[in-house]
């Protein structure tokens, strides 16, 4: 092969999914369980698989582009390295004190995280900046010289600094960073104004914190990545999704790791919204059900969902402003999704008082669920579509997992079904409706929560299971149709193919009344823009191949929380192509950011403020994104070799009880048929139910529309 390739990797708490796509719409796909601890381990051998399945070298590699949950998994088993904090004195349990949220009002039980830095390793100076940037008190040098003895005694990794009003003026930052580079060369640095300047010091600190805590883990993890593409002759690009969507470069997503934490699951709202752009839909609900969580999200207009804020290890992990204080906040721009611990590989289980639950506790790659014959005992909701006949029993994923059903009856039986005194089908439907409930929780979440109405929506499905559980959620939601797209299994590695680098910045201000002018949002965003342009540039990009596109934080004086509105017509995914530092900036409409926040709020709240309450803003957001070309092609994923069966024996619960399903390929929808029917491809089987109509369209989705309005088709 002479052309050059593109490569998207996605790494999952159960699966590693790789995908390989040339100039001329190739796709060769490879799906392999995750090697957790070493998780690049299974990209490397993927890669390598692939080059080898499309007969190109690594010199024809033009780009890698990757997602992991690496820095994640050092947050939620509090594997990253051991950090310090250092801050002003008089802020030292900033990180103990937290915000004032619970995740439920009434749990007398709910115990704070523990913080990521012991109280021991938070050490204080005595120096003071004033809000309006007075320096009221000089730093000493014997402290830093005193600070850096401790860090050494203690043998500190990494170290988060954060400073009051350092968002505002780094100065007394830039001090202590400086002296401690050049004093432990070794010691990685995080600076708050360098992560995040946005005021609010809980907030400030915990993200920087986090950001420090997983660098050196991701630093190690990024090399060991890099070290094994050179040894396959692969020097293309490494760039890794952002929460936000967008990608970076290695070097830059390795200084700041706290915006790639969600990268995994940003990567399949990309891919949904690249789909539903060439189907001509504007509203789409994502679902995104792997081996260890369900995710939602929400496109509204073509548009991108985004949230300024997210917790890490909270029961359910969305940008809600109403709940939270269950994980780990990070400050840092994501895409709004919503997640629960329901994923295949969630593990079922009867509590103290018999009751049946699921998740959020996963069996992850290894053991992984009974079925897997790996050892797992367990059973789970993968476990549990096995024995309704939903999933098939054999080789999967070219082999590297083969499903073994009296495995997946015998855990079900012996753990559930025994103990409740029901049979095998009845515990079987337990789980996988309980599952489905705590999914309800993320769909809710970005949508009924947010004020929407799921029934203007279309549902797409994507993940492993997504397609399996898609139709009965969408009944519960009475969403009328759903959407699965093309390699649902592998859908999240495919999005990282659509998307190009980008970068976020914000700037903390305080403009309301007679200084909210046109004027002064302008100024900000042309230093913004200034100095993202000159990062782009440093990337080899050139400012005409960069749109910049802004967004403010609104709110009515006296709130505590913010809405984001687009400025100009800007923000909110729109790419306005933005002027280069040295022409004239356009000028922001504040009229109209004001009457876009309103109508925002009156959506979400359900009421304006009075007419005299003044609008205020207290940051402006700058996304700045590489542009790149559509793909025109169509996605069709070669057939691979291997029989079917013709038909399985499906239970679709009490209505329609134990059918024999007929069981076909995808391009067997070429004309609209009627479920039950069960499509089974290489990385996902899509369950279409009795009373369900299911056709493909033009770009190869599966659609899935009920009949009447009630829903009672899907159920």
């Amino acid at each position: 092969m002479n052309h050059a390739i593109r490569i998207g990797a996605d790494v999952g708490g159960t699966f590693t999914d790789v995908v390989v796509m040339d100039a001329r719409g190739g796709v060769w796909t490879h799906k392999v369980p995750s090697t957790p601890p070493d998780f690049e381990q299974a990209v490397l051998q993927a890669v390598a698989y692939l080059l080898r399945a499309c007969g190109a070298s690594g010199g024809a590699v033009a780009e890698v582009a990757h997602g992991t949950t690496v820095a994640t998994n050092a947050v939620l088993e509090r594997r990253g390295a051991l950090t310090a904090l250092v801050t002003t004195k008089g802020f030292r349990d900033v990180l103990e004190l937290r915000r004032i949220r619970a995740p439920q009002m009434y749990d007398l039980f709910f115990e704070k995280p523990l913080p990521l830095v012991e109280r021991y390793l938070r050490f204080e100076l005595t120096e003071r900046m004033s809000a309006t940037g007075e320096v009221l008190t000089s730093i000493q040098e014997s402290e830093l010289r005193e600070l850096k003895e401790k860090l050494e005694k203690e043998g500190v990794e990494s170290l988060a600094v954060c400073l009051l009003h350092a968002y505002a003026f780094p100065q007394h930052e830039v001090v202590v960073g400086d002296f401690l580079r050049r004093q432990m060369p070794g010691l990685q640095i995080s600076l708050s104004s360098e992560v995040l300047r946005e005021r609010k010091e809980y907030e400030r600190t915990a993200t920087t914190v986090v950001n420090a805590y997983v660098r050196p883990v991701m630093q190690r993890y990024l090399n060991a990545m890099r070290g094994g593409l050179r040894g396959m002759g692969i020097q293309a690009p490494l760039l890794i999704v952002q929460s936000a969507g967008g990608l970076t470069p290695e070097e830059d997503a390795a200084v700041r790791p706290v915006f790639v934490l969600e990268s995994g699951p940003a990567a399949g709202v990309l891919a949904a919204s690249f789909m539903a752009r060439r189907a001509g839909i504007q509203n789409v609900i994502t679902l995104d059900i792997g081996g260890t969580t369900a995710k939602a999200s929400m496109i509204e207009g073509g548009r991108l969902s985004y949230s300024p804020e997210y917790e890490v290890g909270a029961s359910l992990s969305a940008g809600n402003r109403l709940v939270g204080g269950a994980g780990e906040l990070i400050r840092a721009p994501s895409i709004d999704i919503a997640e629960v611990g329901a994923g295949g590989g969630s593990i079922a289980y009867l509590d103290r008082a018999g009751g049946l639950r699921v998740g959020p506790r996963s069996a992850g790659a290894f053991p992984g669920p009974a079925c897997y014959g790996r050892g797992g005992t367990a059973p789970t909701v993968t476990d549990a579509n096995v024995a309704l006949g939903y999933i098939r029993p054999g080789a999967l994923a070219d082999g590297g997992v083969k499903i073994d059903p009296e495995a997946a009856a015998r855990a079900i039986h012996d753990r559930i079904a025994a103990p409740l005194g029901m049979d095998l089908l009845q515990a079987a439907e337990g789980i996988h409706r309980i599952a489905n409930a705590r999914t309800m929780r993320a769909l809710r979440a970005v949508s009924t929560e947010r004020g929407r109405d799921p029934r203007d929506f279309v549902l797409m499905a994507f993940g492993g299971s997504g397609p399996i559980h898609a139709a009965g959620l969408a009944g519960e939601l009475y969403i009328r149709r759903v959407l699965v797209p093309p390699l649902p299994g592998l859908f999240s590695a495919l999005g990282l193919l659509f998307s190009g680098v980008e970068h976020h910045d914000a700037r903390s201000c305080m403009l309301s009344g007679t200084a909210l002018t046109a004027e002064a949002l302008g100024t900000i965003q042309a230093e913004m823009g200034e100095r993202m342009l000159a990062q782009f540039q440093a990337e080899g990009y050139e400012a005409d191949q960069v749109t910049l596109s802004a967004s403010a934080d609104v709110r009515f004086q006296g709130q505590a929380s913010e809405i984001r509105i687009g400025i100009g017509g800007q923000g909110s995914g729109v790419r306005d192509k933005y002027p280069t530092p040295d022409t004239r900036h356009p000028t922001p409409d504040v009229r109209a950011l004001k009457e876009a926040f309103e109508e925002e709020h009156e959506r979400l709240y359900g009421h304006r403020s009075d007419p005299d309450n003044p609008v205020e803003v207290v940051a402006v957001r700058l996304v700045g994104r590489a542009i790149t070309e559509d793909y025109k092609g169509v996605i069709r994923p070669a057939e691979r070799p291997g029989e079917m069966e013709p038909s399985r024996r499906a239970y679709f619960g009490e209505r329609w009880g134990t059918l024999d399903t007929p069981v076909a390929p995808r391009r067997a929808l070429s004309e609209a048929v009627e479920g039950p029917l069960l499509i089974d491809e290489y990385d996902s089987t899509t369950v279409i139910p009795p009373g369900v109509r299911a056709r493909l369209d033009e770009d190869g989705n599966i659609v899935m529309e009920q009949g009447s309005g009630t829903g009672e088709s899907y159920k």
